[in-house]
């Protein structure tokens, strides 16, 4: 079990990570000794495909964001945008059990990085796996407005290790 540095901040509207979207995952990502990132949530019923099965998309949603947020562990100051998503599906992921994706940067030539990720069942099998192509820009040129009012710091208890 890794232990957790920190948890990233998350968005008030994001899909993924928005506090405020009642739609939303509400996912949070957690920093771990490891170097590597964690992407955790919780599926409600309206995140299923086929019932009691996390739709393909929501687990595809979940590992893209998690490689795509793990260049923050080593720059504060980097926002990706994804250019390729190739994802292996495994396994059902059932919508009864929290999810858990980790992530990690495999490669960074400055303008393009790249990542794996995988979703981990409760029994630690992988259940869907991803690679990513992801160029980096600044903030600036992904958003418009004050991106600092919509960027805030997760609040939630920080757990001290991931299962």
């Amino acid at each position: 079990m890794p232990g957790v540095r920190a948890a990233q901040n998350v968005s008030r509207m994001c899909m993924v990570c928005g506090t405020e979207n009642t739609a939303g995952l509400k996912a949070r990502f957690l920093e771990l000794e490891t170097g590597e990132l964690a992407g955790m949530f919780t599926p409600r019923p309206e995140h299923q495909g086929y019932p009691g099965r996390l739709h393909g998309g929501i687990a595809s949603t979940i590992l893209d964001e998690t490689i795509g947020r793990a260049i923050n562990i080593s720059d504060r100051d980097a926002w990706g945008v994804t250019v390729e998503l190739t994802v292996r599906y495994r396994k059902p992921v059932p919508i009864d059990a929290p999810v858990t994706a980790i992530g990690r940067i495999t490669r960074d030539s400055g303008r393009l990085f790249e990542g794996t990720a995988e979703i981990v069942l409760a029994d630690g099998s992988v259940a869907v796996e991803a690679r990513g192509r992801y160029i980096r820009l600044p903030i600036d040129r992904i958003v418009e407005g004050d991106f600092g009012a919509e960027w805030i710091p997760d609040e939630r208890p920080l757990p001290d290790a991931i299962d």
